[in-house]
C-alpha cells in the first residue's frame, strides 16, 4: 500500500503553524528585551562603520589637545595624548563585541557538545566529563582567564580562547541537565524503537528541544565576557597599546581621574551600556521561553 500524496493545500498549514509559533514567541518578548536588542544592533553598526563615523584616526596624537574637554572639535574630549575619545570608543567597540560574541559562541558550541554527550551516554563517560568540568569550575573565572592570558600572551585570539575556556563548564552543565530531562521522553524512546542512531537522536531530535535554554545562557554570558575582557584590559592584560579597548581606556583615564574625569567616564558608560543590553536580552528570552518563571517571580 503506497503512501497517500500530501495535498498542496496542507502545506501552507504547516508553514503558517511555524510562522504562528514564531509570532507567538515574539509577542512574549517584553519592551526591555527589544531595547537591549536595539542597543546591541546600534553598537554593532557603529563598530562596523567606525572608519566612516570616527572623526579622527584613533591613534592620531595632538600635543596641543592633551586632556581637552568635550567640545565642538572633540565631542567627548581628548585623552592625555590628544587622541579623540569618540574615535577610540567606536574602534574599541569592534574588539569588545568581537571578543564578547565569538568567545561565547565558541564556549556554547564546545560546552554544549560536551554536556550533550555526557547526558546522553551517561555512566563513566558522564562522570569523567563532568569531573573535568568541575575542575575548571573550581577556579574563579576571572582568575583563570587572567592566568591563561598571562601564559599565552595578550593577543586577541588568546583572550578569546581564555574567556571561552572559562565559560565552557557552564554550558556543559546546562546542556547535560537539559539532555537528561529529554532522554527518557516518549519521542526519544520512539526514535530508539525505530532504530535511529545515537548521534541522530541527539543532534536531530534532542538538540532542538534544548537549544532555547542554551541560547538564553549564551546571551547572559556575553555580558560576562565583555566585563572579563574589560577587566583584563584594565589590569594590563588586554590588547597592547595603541589598540583602543574600552577597558584600556578606563585604565588610562584613571591616571587623570581628578582633573579630567571624562577620560574614564565615557568608556565606563559604554561598557555599562553593552553589558546591560546583553542582560536585558537574556532576561527577556528566559521569560519568553518559560513564562512560568515570570509569573512565579
Amino acid at each position: 500500500m503506497t503512501d497517500l500524496p500530501v495535498s498542496p493545500t496542507e502545506r501552507p498549514e504547516v508553514s503558517s503553524s511555524s510562522a504562528g509559533t514564531f509570532r507567538s514567541f515574539l509577542s512574549r518578548l517584553n519592551l526591555s528585551t527589544w531595547i537591549g536588542v536595539a542597543v546591541v544592533l546600534i553598537l554593532i553598526v557603529a563598530a562596523i562603520l567606525a572608519p566612516w563615523l570616527a572623526p579622527f584616526d584613533p591613534a592620531r596624537q595632538d600635543i596641543f589637545s592633551q586632556l581637552a574637554p568635550p567640545s565642538a572639535q572633540y565631542l567627548l574630549g581628548a585623552d592625555q595624548y590628544g587622541r579623540d575619545i569618540l574615535s577610540r570608543l567606536l574602534y574599541g567597540a569592534r574588539y569588545s563585541l568581537t571578543i564578547g560574541i565569538l568567545s561565547i559562541l565558541l564556549a556554547m558550541i564546545v560546552g554544549s557538545l560536551i554536556g550533550m554527550i555526557a547526558g546522553h551516554l551517561g555512566g563513566k563517560t558522564d562522570i569523567v566529563l563532568m569531573q573535568c568540568m568541575d575542575v575548571v569550575l573550581a577556579f574563579p573565572s576571572l582568575i583563570l582567564g587572567l592566568a591563561l592570558v598571562a601564559m599565552l600572551g595578550p593577543t586577541m585570539t588568546n583572550i578569546l580562547i581564555a574567556i571561552a575556556f572559562t565559560a565552557v563548564p557552564a554550558f556543559a552543565r546546562v546542556a547535560r541537565a537539559a539532555v537528561i530531562a529529554q532522554r527518557d521522553r516518549e519521542y526519544v524512546q520512539a526514535c530508539r524503537a525505530m532504530g535511529f542512531s545515537g548521534p541522530r537522536i541527539l543532534f536531530r531530535h534532542i538538540l532542538p528541544a534544548i537549544l532555547p535554554e542554551v541560547l538564553v545562557m549564551s546571551s547572559l554570558w556575553m555580558a560576562t565576557a565583555v566585563r572579563t575582557e574589560a577587566t583584563l584590559a584594565f589590569i594590563g592584560l588586554g590588547l597592547p597599546p595603541p589598540t583602543p579597548t574600552w577597558g584600556g581606556m578606563v585604565r588610562e583615564g584613571f591616571d587623570n581621574i581628578l582633573n579630567s574625569f571624562h577620560l574614564a567616564l565615557f568608556p565606563s558608560l559604554a561598557i555599562l551600556l553593552l553589558v546591560l543590553a546583553f542582560n536585558l536580552i537574556g532576561d527577556g528570552l528566559r521569560d519568553a521561553i518559560d513564562p512560568r518563571l515570570k509569573t512565579a517571580s
